[in-house]
C-alpha cells in the first residue's frame, strides 16, 4: 500500500491493538480507527494477568533464549534481540506517561528481580557459560552469578530451603527485572485513547467475516452480541490482534499467505500459593530449564506476581489441552482451522514432534500432588495445602508450511497480505513484552515506503532508542535511568 490508511479496523482489544492504535494516531492524527472486541471487557483474554507469565521478557532469566549447540557453544543473539525489544517497550511506555496516555505506571509495572536456577553438573556448566557470554553485552553486564547456597539464599530464600548443599546448583540474578500486568497496561492505554477521543472501541462485538472489495478496501462483517444486529465496516487496513483466534480470522480473509499456517492449541495452569507467610518470603521470578519436548510457553518458573494490587506466588505453567483457540473460545476452534490447504503439513508436524505430543499427554495426566512434586524441585519445602490450581491462558502453537513440511514457529509471527492491506499477529512468548517492536515491524512490513519517507522519524521522536544497536553502554545506562524514573521503577 502506497497511500496512508484513512480507515482502520483492529480486531481484538488486547495489548497489540492498543499499541498499534497509538502508533497509528501519532503517525497520522486524521486516521479513523475502529476496535472491535468480542468480550464485554478490555484486555481479558491473552493480555489478562493470570493468562500470561507477567514477565517483562528481557532474556535475563529465560534459558531457552540462549541455545547451546552440540559443541557446547552458547548463542546470545536471540537474547540480545529480545532484551532490545523490551527496552524499546519501556521507552514507548515512558513517552506515553509523559503524554498522558498512561496515568499510573506503578499499577502495571513493578521492579522484580529475574533469576535463572539450575541443578546438576551439565546444567550448571551451561548456566556458567551463559552468564559469561551474556555479561559481555551492555544489556546484561550487571547480571550476577553464584553456585553457593548462601549467596542464592540472599536472592531467593525459598529455593534454598531444605537443600543440604550436596547437590550442585547455580543461579543468575538480574536486579533490573520486572513484573508486568499486561491486562492493566492494555486498559490504561485504551483509556488514554478514548479520553482523547482518538478511536472508537466497541465491546461485545464479534467480527464474523472479512471480504475484499473491488475497490481494494475490506468489508468487515461485525455482529453486535447484545442486539444480534450485523453491520459491515469498510477499512483500508485491517489488523487481526485476536490472540489464539487470529488464525481462524486470517483464514476468513482468504489471502494466499493464510494457507501457509495452521495451529495447535496449548492451554496452561498455575499453582498459586495462598499462604501469606510463604508469599512474603519470595521476591523474584525464578526460571528453570524446560523439559524435553516442552513448548517455550511451558518453561517452569516460580514467580512473584502482583495482580489487582495483591502480591501472589505462582508456579508453572503446566500444559493443559483443549480444542479451544481462546480461553473464551469455542471447542470447535481446532476443527474449524483444519482445511485442505493445511491438513498435510499439520499431520507432518505432529509426526515429526513426538516429543511435544508425549510431553503434552504427560502434563494433562498430572495430578495436583504430582505438580507439587515438580514445584519441590524449585521450592523443596512446598506443602500441598498451601497451593491451589488456577487456569491460565490459551495459546496456539503456530505451524508453518515450509517446503511441504510443518515447522513449529516459536515466538511471534506477523503474517500480512502482499499488498499490506491486512495483517495478523500469531504466536506467543515473548509476545506482549515486545508488543511495541512487533507493531513497528508490522508497519515496516505493511507500509515500507511510508516508514522510510516519514514514519521512522516520527517513531524516533517517541522512542529515542529506536534503530539503535544497544552496544553503547552509556546509551543503555541513560535509557534505563530515564525509563526507571518515568515509569516509577525506583
Amino acid at each position: 500500500m502506497e497511500k496512508q490508511p484513512q480507515e482502520v479496523v483492529l480486531i481484538g482489544a488486547g495489548i497489540m491493538s492498543a499499541t498499534l492504535s497509538i502508533l497509528l494516531k501519532k503517525i497520522n492524527p486524521a486516521i479513523k480507527i475502529s476496535v472491535f472486541e468480542k468480550l464485554d471487557k478490555i484486555g481479558f483474554e491473552s493480555s489478562e494477568a493470570f493468562n500470561n507469565a507477567g514477565t517483562g521478557h528481557s532474556a535475563f532469566c529465560e534459558l531457552n533464549y540462549t541455545p547451546q549447540d552440540k559443541n557446547g557453544n552458547i548463542t546470545i543473539d536471540k537474547a540480545v534481540n529480545i532484551a532490545k525489544q523490551f527496552e524499546i517497550s519501556k521507552e514507548f511506555w515512558s513517552y506515553l506517561v509523559e503524554h498522558n496516555y498512561i496515568a499510573s505506571p506503578e499499577n502495571f509495572l513493578r521492579p522484580t528481580p529475574h533469576m535463572s536456577f539450575v541443578w546438576g553438573e551439565d546444567d550448571v556448566n551451561f548456566l556458567r557459560k551463559r552468564h559469561a557470554a551474556l555479561i559481555q553485552h551492555p544489556l546484561f553486564k550487571d547480571m550476577e552469578y553464584a553456585e553457593d547456597l548462601a549467596t542464592i539464599k540472599t536472592w531467593a530464600p525459598l529455593i534454598t530451603e531444605g537443600r543440604t548443599g550436596t547437590e550442585k546448583v547455580a543461579a543468575t540474578h538480574m536486579d533490573l527485572g520486572t513484573d508486568v500486568n499486561f491486562g492493566e497496561l492494555t486498559r490504561q492505554l485504551f483509556k488514554g485513547l478514548l479520553d482523547k477521543q482518538e478511536i472508537t472501541l466497541q465491546t461485545e462485538h464479534e467480527v464474523k467475516d472479512l471480504t475484499r472489495l473491488s475497490n481494494g478496501k475490506w468489508a468487515v462483517k461485525v455482529n453486535d452480541l447484545k442486539t444480534s444486529q450485523t453491520k459491515a465496516v469498510n477499512a483500508d487496513f485491517v489488523f487481526i490482534g485476536a490472540g489464539g483466534g487470529a488464525i481462524l480470522m486470517l483464514q476468513k480473509s482468504n489471502i494466499p499467505e493464510a494457507k501457509k499456517y495452521g495451529g495447535f492449541p496449548v492451554g496452561g495452569q498455575w499453582l498459586v500459593c495462598q499462604n501469606e507467610e510463604v508469599i512474603q518470603e519470595h521476591q523474584a521470578k525464578v526460571y528453570g530449564k524446560a523439559k524435553i519436548g516442552a513448548p517455550p510457553m511451558s518453561v517452569p518458573h516460580l514467580d512473584t506476581r502482583v495482580i489487582n494490587g495483591k502480591k501472589s506466588l505462582l508456579f508453572g505453567p503446566f500444559a493443559t489441552f483443549s480444542t479451544k483457540f481462546l480461553k473464551h473460545g469455542s471447542s470447535l476452534d481446532l476443527f474449524k482451522s483444519v482445511n485442505m490447504a493445511n491438513v498435510g503439513f499439520l499431520l507432518n508436524c505432529g509426526f515429526n514432534n513426538i516429543d511435544l505430543t508425549k510431553y503434552l499427554i504427560e502434563q494433562v495426566m498430572l495430578s495436583k500432588a504430582q505438580k507439587i512434586e515438580s514445584l519441590k524441585e524449585y521450592y523443596p519445602e512446598a506443602k500441598i495445602e498451601d497451593w491451589f490450581e488456577q487456569t491460565a491462558g490459551q495459546r496456539v502453537q503456530v505451524i508453518e508450511n515450509v517446503d511441504g513440511k510443518g515447522v513449529l514457529k516459536f515466538g511471534t509471527e506477523i503474517v500480512a497480505a502482499q499488498d499490506g492491506s491486512i495483517a495478523a499477529l500469531l504466536g506467543a512468548s515473548p509476545g506482549a513484552s515486545t508488543s511495541v517492536s512487533a507493531m513497528i515491524n508490522l508497519l515496516q512490513q505493511c507500509f515500507p515506503e511510508q516508514m522510510k519517507s516519514q514514519w521512522e522519524t516520527q517513531i524516533k521522536e517517541m522512542i529515542p532508542t529506536f534503530g539503535e544497536d544497544f552496544n553503547d553502554g552509556e546509551m543503555v545506562k541513560a535509557s534505563r535511568e530515564r525509563t526507571s524514573r518515568v515509569l516509577k521503577m525506583k
